[in-house]
């Protein structure tokens, strides 16, 4: 309330504002910081996971020998190699349940889609990290910053009950400062919220590849089951 029209700036109106708007604003410029930290980190997440989507289904298709790109898929730990991840856990199953004896290969391969579901979920779980943190602050943002305002305006209206004439110069101040607080809750609120549907749409698109590529894995493992099968059929 101190501040006047002619020197009225940003930072002016900040450090002249109570101490529990400021308070509502550094917990929103905390949240914005946060915020930022896990959209960045997530887009390069997402990013990796793509290309490496994009890598491991050329493999697979080119592959002729699943074998082979098991050993390999087996050696690549990183987090973000999700499809070799979902195909590694899909083939260590089949590759321990067809060696038991007495067991029919309709059994082998539900134990193989048992497998892929908890890799994929694995990866659903993966994906959606630090989502509802977005969510979080996309939604109550704006009612922290409310919250300051209506705070604000709430003590410039006490102060203007002490004077005996209210100009433009003294109301000006006290109500600007306490907009700002709206302002930075609407600053962090809003890249949250373009970033969790961002990230929303682009982790369903990559479940659904995951669950595209398990389909695959699933239909190349029968193929090969049966026709194994057929030849020691054929053999006997």
């Amino acid at each position: 309330m101190q501040a006047t029209m002619e020197h009225m700036t940003i930072w002016g109106l900040i450090s002249d504002a109570s101490l529990l708007v400021k308070g509502v604003m550094l917990v929103l410029f905390l949240a914005s910081v946060l915020s930022w930290f896990l959209i960045v980190r997530r887009s390069a997440i997402l990013r990796r996971s793509e290309r490496d989507m994009d890598a491991f289904a050329e493999r697979l298709r080119s592959q002729g020998e699943l074998n082979a790109l098991y050993r390999e898929s087996r050696d690549n730990h990183h987090d973000d190699a999700g499809a070799e991840q979902v195909f590694a856990a899909a083939y260590s199953e089949y590759a321990q349940l067809k060696q038991q004896p007495g067991i029919d290969p309709d059994g082998v391969m539900q134990g193989v889609e048992r497998a892929l579901y908890v890799a994929i979920t694995e990866q659903e779980v993966r994906l959606e990290k630090g989502l509802q943190f977005l969510a979080t602050v996309g939604s109550v943002s704006p009612y922290i910053g409310l919250f300051g305002t209506v705070w604000g305006i709430m003590n410039s209206f006490i102060g203007l009950s002490q004077v005996q004439q209210a100009t433009l110069s003294t109301v000006a101040p006290g109500i600007a400062e306490a907009l700002i607080a709206t302002a930075i809750g609407l600053f962090a609120a809003i890249p949250a919220v373009i970033a969790y549907n961002r990230f929303s749409s682009r982790g369903q698109t990559l479940l659904t590849r995951y669950y595209s590529l398990g389909n695959e894995v699933q239909m190349r493992l029968y193929r090969g089951l049966h026709a194994g099968a057929r030849n020691m059929a054929a053999v006997a």
